[in-house]
């Protein structure tokens, strides 16, 4: 089942405003990030997450293809 248009993409408050200090000051960084769960947004593309897995960090690149999709 969908979650609710009405609530709006699941993203953790922490990545967030870790992606908008980054799109900021025109930065490019591996952002580490343990929220395998958050909906990847817009302003997401063009960045490097690193996520867990459970056992190691794994690279992620975001393009736009990915927008709507889930981090993990």
């Amino acid at each position: 089942m969908a979650r609710s248009v009405k609530k709006g993409p699941f993203v953790q408050e922490a990545l967030m405003f870790k992606v908008q200090v980054l799109n900021s000051k025109n930065e490019k960084r591996v952002v580490k990030t343990w929220s395998r769960a958050s909906t990847i947004l817009p302003e997401f593309v063009g960045h490097t997450f690193a996520v867990h897995n459970g056992n190691k960090f794994v690279p992620v690149y975001v393009t736009e293809n990915m927008v709507g999709h889930k981090l993990g």
